[in-house]
């Protein structure tokens, strides 16, 4: 029906504003941007605001008609911030905005206070990791941001866990589990003409990391792994999928530092020629489908976006216990959960599915039915609408 034809019969869409530091590609920017696909543009109507208008899912965002605002701060230590976040704050006042919705560290520190500040009915902050990539000055930043906020949003029970032994009140806090797209991952089928693109064998078992390269995310521990595997099973690929970005004359660029290091990695260990750096990539269905195993290595995690991609693929998991990944992988059912930063163990994991086909295949029916019936697309959409509709009642006094 769309929000013209919801107005011409009376009904009032609600003012939703989501607020992002930018549209990069990156697991939260994947799940906002899969969210803004399906929900209810008859009862929402939508408008982002951002940090930085730049980002993989820009294009899409605004191909849709959505409109984008920009309140460029590149650092919170400044005059211009606030003059930000005031010229934020009075344009949603002018323009009545029923929700402001931030999602991550910039962004709430940005948007929380300022949309209290506006009158703004409901204020939700999303906070969709345990901060270890946060200083003890940003954790404290942040919480007291959200103290702003009426409601916080998490993805997972453990990140949940982790707020309140942080501090934060528990009866502000929402879990509402990522989605993905179930369909995106049904029998994709092989690509016999993707290997020959990226130089690998037709037969050779693929191992794979689906992740932004970073150092939290255990890349090396990856690489230092697939070396050990790689003296029993010299037969097996890898592929890490993914990379490094930072903020670099005034936009993003490729963090050549960090890549070389990785690089220069795999050729102390010996495995550079089993390797393969695919860089960013739009078809991660197909690659998925030519995998064996997924691996995981992170140090420290909220809801992986990437094992729900793999489960919905059916590919048997290797990752560490932390965070949210054991809310995805059952160890012994749908894969395997392994201690951080210990590649030896990482190693054996791999090679024990690798080398048990019966075990491999228990292992993926088992994860794709894990992620069909718990992990939707459609699901949540409809919790975080069901939640947005709800809480602005409570917050306008009309009761539940």
């Amino acid at each position: 029906m769309g929000i013209a034809a919801a107005a011409a019969t009376g009904a009032e869409p609600i003012k939703l504003v989501k607020v992002m530091t930018t549209f990069a590609a990156g697991g939260t920017e994947g799940q906002v941007a899969n969210l803004t696909r399906r929900i209810d543009r008859t009862q929402f109507d939508l408008r982002f605001a951002c940090l930085r208008k730049w980002g993989f899912y820009l294009d899409e965002i605004e191909q849709r008609r959505i409109p984008v605002a920009e309140y460029p701060v590149r650092t919170f230590f400044s005059p211009a911030a606030l003059m930000q976040q005031v010229r934020f704050a009075r344009h949603l006042r002018e323009q009545r905005v029923d929700i402001v919705h931030s999602y991550n560290f910039y962004s709430n520190v940005f948007a929380a206070p300022a949309a209290k500040l506006a009158g703004v009915p409901l204020v939700v902050a999303s906070i969709r990791d345990q901060g270890v990539y946060l200083t003890g000055m940003q954790k404290r930043a942040q919480k007291w941001a959200c103290g702003f906020a009426d409601l916080i949003l998490v993805n997972s029970q453990s990140i949940r866990d982790w707020l309140l032994a942080e501090g934060y009140p528990a009866g502000k806090i929402r879990i509402i589990r990522n989605g993905i797209d179930l369909k995106r991952y049904e029998s994709t089928g092989k690509r016999p003409a993707l290997r020959e693109e990226l130089g690998l064998p037709a037969s050779a078992p693929l191992v794979l990391m689906l992740s932004r390269l970073n150092p939290q995310k255990g890349v090396d521990d990856f690489i230092k792994a697939a070396a050990m595997v790689r003296l029993q099973r010299p037969d097996v690929r890898f592929l890490l999928i993914g990379e490094k970005l930072k903020y670099m004359d005034g936009g993003f660029g490729l963090d050549s530092g960090y890549h070389n290091y990785l690089h220069e990695l795999c050729v102390n260990l010996g495995v550079d020629d089993g390797i393969v750096f695919t860089g960013h990539r739009s078809d991660v269905p197909e690659l998925l489908a030519e995998g064996a195993v997924s691996v995981l290595p992170t140090h420290s995690e909220g809801l992986s976006n990437t094992l729900l991609e793999s489960m919905a693929a059916g590919l048997p998991i290797v990752a560490t216990r932390v965070g949210g990944n054991a809310e995805l992988v059952a160890d012994g059912v749908n894969g395997l959960l392994v201690p951080p930063q210990a590649p030896a163990t990482l190693a054996n994991a791999i090679l024990r599915i690798l080398d048990d086909p019966a075990l491999a295949q228990r292992f993926s029916t088992a994860a794709r039915e894990k992620a069909t019936a718990y992990f939707s697309m459609e699901r949540m959409v409809e919790d975080t609408e069901a939640l947005y509709i709800e809480q602005l009642r409570v917050r306008r006094g009309k009761g539940t």
